[in-house]
């Protein structure tokens, strides 16, 4: 028989603050020299929520961090997964910018983050190896190509991904691009499964492109010249991205399901990084086009227009709610064939296929 790895617990944490466009209403934006913008904010608003979809978002509560988000969606995916946490060969967990606490920007990974959570666990084991990878907002599912790795290898039978962040803590309030990013956090077992059956990862794709595209996203200075020059915000080349992703993503989500031997008719859902709904539609039609075939309905669930881009959290948030029936009408049922698929700050790209 052979070796499967298999998801078998899955939870997430939704922030309970919640940011409406309306309540960008009074923001002062700016452009990038630190001018004013010609339009008002109710059509930079509504033209906004026309390219992503984004209606609301959700921010952390100023007592809550990163590694508080984590641990919160690591507790419910071991209560789901009905499993001994001491049991768990690997803690890997994804996020970009740490535990940067309210009211400031700057980021604490010492200890890291994944350290933090097993404390919070209560984890003795030694055994239990946990670190954290940073590989923008592919990170969740790169964890996941990681923890197949050591499944697929002998070298683990239980590991804890997790992808949380807290991008509300990084952003510039006068930068537009500001109203695209939430908090949030989402984790999943994964175990060892010894089947006749292919399921669980069937198989992945991943890419980093750094030649020209490395600094897509990056830290920048705020567009107000009166804040510190020093520090530094999350910023990006929103239309370069958007472009990227529709030339590399596609093909990355076809050499994922090529290797898996699935016909792309088979495919049930496609988990795809909710950070721009038009980007997420245009990438998808691309996608069914190197195919010839049409876009099945309801193929693609979408939970950015209340979530917001929660970077590492969106694809596993999105995969936990749908499990649990909480976005409807999506559903999963066994056997159903899902493909993931993320990009974001490196650049990096990835993809997956899953059985579930």
């Amino acid at each position: 028989m052979a070796i499967n790895s298999v998801i078998t617990g899955t939870g997430s944490y939704i922030p309970t603050v919640v940011k409406k466009n309306s309540d960008f209403l009074t923001s002062q934006f700016l452009n990038e020299d630190g001018t004013s913008f010609v339009y008002e904010n109710e059509i930079i608003i509504e033209k906004f929520k026309s390219i992503t979809g984004i209606e609301e978002r959700r921010y952390a509560s100023p007592e809550l961090n990163s590694s508080d988000l984590a641990f919160f969606a690591a507790e419910k995916a071991i209560a789901d997964a009905n499993i001994d946490q001491e049991d768990l060969d690997y803690i890997i967990l994804a996020h970009n910018f740490g535990d940067v606490k309210s009211a400031s920007n700057q980021s604490d990974i010492l200890p890291s983050l994944a350290s933090r959570v097993k404390h919070r666990l209560g984890i003795k084991n030694p055994n239990c190896v946990a670190y954290d990878i940073l590989f923008g907002c592919p990170g969740w599912i790169q964890g996941m190509i990681q923890a197949e790795a050591y499944i697929k290898s002998g070298m683990a039978k239980k590991c804890l991904v997790v992808g949380t962040e807290t991008l509300s803590r990084v952003l510039d309030d006068h930068d537009r691009d500001s109203m695209i990013y939430s908090d949030g956090a989402g984790a999943c077992v994964v175990e060892a499964s010894e089947s006749n059956d292919k399921i669980g990862i069937l198989s992945y794709a991943a890419q980093t492109y750094t030649f020209e595209e490395c600094f897509y996203l990056f830290f920048g200075k705020s567009f107000d010249k009166s804040k510190d020059e020093h520090t530094r915000y999350i910023k990006m080349f929103g239309r370069k991205i958007y472009e990227f992703g529709l030339s590399y993503v596609p093909t990355a989500m076809k050499e994922a399901l090529d290797k898996s031997g699935v016909n792309i008719l088979d495919v049930k859902k496609i988990l795809i990084h909710q950070a721009n709904e038009k980007m997420d539609e245009a990438i998808i039609k691309r996608f069914y086009r190197l195919y010839k075939t049409e876009i099945p309905e309801a193929v693609m669930p979408m939970s950015i227009h209340t979530l917001g881009n929660s970077s590492v959290a969106t694809v596993i948030t999105l995969y936990d709610l749908i499990k649990h029936g909480n976005l409807k009408p999506h559903s999963l049922h066994k056997g159903d064939v899902i493909l993931m698929a993320s990009v974001g700050a490196g650049m990096n790209i990835n993809a997956m296929v899953y059985k579930y």
